[in-house]
This record gives structure tokens, sequence and C-alpha cells, in this order.
């Protein structure tokens, strides 16, 4: 049944970055920016500056072949090296995303309801959209504890471990039982999924003839006991019926 997350094993994610895979006879450049977005692809929340030996090893491409990337990516803005010698994400990059954000439109109908999501869960809120086989962290409102569950905006995370990563599975046409029964109820509440110690509650929000993403509360699972998870589901779906409302769902 939807809500239980029952029969998936608590998972902790481990970040890893993709080895570049060898481009075609004839597509030189076309490697040469795979290898360059490999470098990027390299950085995660969890680890936000990198040594050469860190890159070479998350990517499998050589050092030099890394220190010659570094300075195009440089040079415009999207990988930066400092005096320690490591790695760190350029300013370009938050441009991009800022860029990425404003164009879905959406940030003054959802952060509003992010807003009183924490206000009257008391956990911290996000919207996630889906790309690709991820799901990312669109927008999150942080709740006001010092023991919370804490994700950035542009946070990359897998789709078949948490709340928000089943719901978008769910109405991006996944098949199987669990998929059945997060379509019928409309949420799903998973614990200790992606990491062991968190629980999440995530619903859908719809548009115009189409589906948007996927609001969550998550914290920490200690808190989330039977009868606050009820209290906090029926907050939750009644948020996002409101804003799938707000954005043109019928």
């Amino acid at each position: 049944m939807a809500g239980s997350g029952r029969g998936v094993n608590p998972a902790v994610e481990i970040h890893m970055g993709k080895r570049a895979k060898p481009a075609a006879a004839g597509e030189q450049k076309v490697e040469a920016v795979e290898r360059a977005l490999a470098i990027l692809d390299a950085f995660h929340e969890d680890s936000n500056t990198l040594s050469l030996g860190e890159l070479a090893e998350r990517t499998g491409l050589y050092r030099s072949t890394i220190l010659r990337l570094h300075a195009s990516l440089e040079r415009f803005g999207y990988l930066h090296r400092g005096t320690d010698g490591r790695f760190r994400l350029g300013p370009s990059l938050l441009r991009l995303g800022v860029l990425y954000q404003n164009a879905f439109n959406l940030a003054d109908y959802v952060r509003p309801v992010l807003a009183t999501l924490v206000e009257e869960t008391g956990e911290t809120a996000a919207f996630y959209i889906r790309e690709a086989d991820k799901r990312i962290c669109l927008y999150r409102h942080h709740a006001p504890r010092l023991l919370r569950h804490h994700i950035e905006e542009g946070t990359a995370l897998p789709l078949e471990r948490g709340a928000g990563g089943r719901v978008l599975l769910a109405f991006t046409d996944a098949r199987g039982p669990v998929y059945d029964d997060i379509r019928r109820d409309g949420f799903y509440i998973s614990y200790g999924e992606r990491d062991a110690e968190t629980a999440a509650i995530a619903s859908p929000v719809f548009g115009r003839d189409r589906f948007l993403g996927a609001l969550s509360i998550a914290g920490s699972r200690a808190r989330f006991d039977a009868a606050k998870c009820k209290k906090m589901t029926k907050i939750l779906l009644g948020k996002a019926q409101a804003l799938s409302k707000a954005v043109g769902a019928a």
C-alpha cells in the first residue's frame, strides 16, 4: 500500500561521478564537451570541493586532461581552482540555475506553499521535478529546527528512493503495484529509503493538462510516527491540491 514504504530496504545514497564514455569516430569535439560535463557532474552536495586526484577518480579522466579542460571551464566561470589546489564550481552555474528556475514560472506559487507547509508541519518542505533518471529539488524551504532534513535547491537525487522520487515515477508512467497504489492514494510515505534516518511524504502537483512535480515534506524518521504522519499527510494533500488548482489544473 502506498504510504508504507514496505519492502524497500533503508539505504544511504552514495554519490559518484559518471566515467566519460568514449566518443564515436569523428566526434572529437563532442567527446571534449562530454569530458568537461563529467568534471562538473563529479561535484555533489556532500563533496563541493574536490582535489585533482578525486576528480580523476570520479571521472575516469587523466589528470592532464582535467587540467587542460579546467582552463576553459574557469575562463567561462564554470570551474575554479583555489590556492589550496582544490576545485570548486564557478558562478556561471548559479546564473544558469536561476535561469532554469525562472523558465518554469512556478516560484511565485510554490514558495508560499512551502513556507506554509513548514509552518504547519514543522518539517522541511520541497518541490521536485523529474529530469531524465534523476529528481531535482527545484524549490525548498527549510524547517526552523536544529535537527532537520537539509537539502539545497538544484540537488539531484535518485528517482527510485524517497517519497518525492516515487511520486515522480508514479506519474510519469512507472509500472507496478507500488506505483498503482500511489496513483490511487495520491501520496507516498518513505522511511529511510534514501537516508536511514529520514522519512518523507510526497504528493503530486498538476498543471493544465499535465503533471508538474512532487510536493514533499521530510524530516527525522523519529518524528514521523503514525499519528503525526496521518496529520501531515492530510495537510500535504490539501496543499498539493490547492497548488494544482492555482497553477491551472481542472
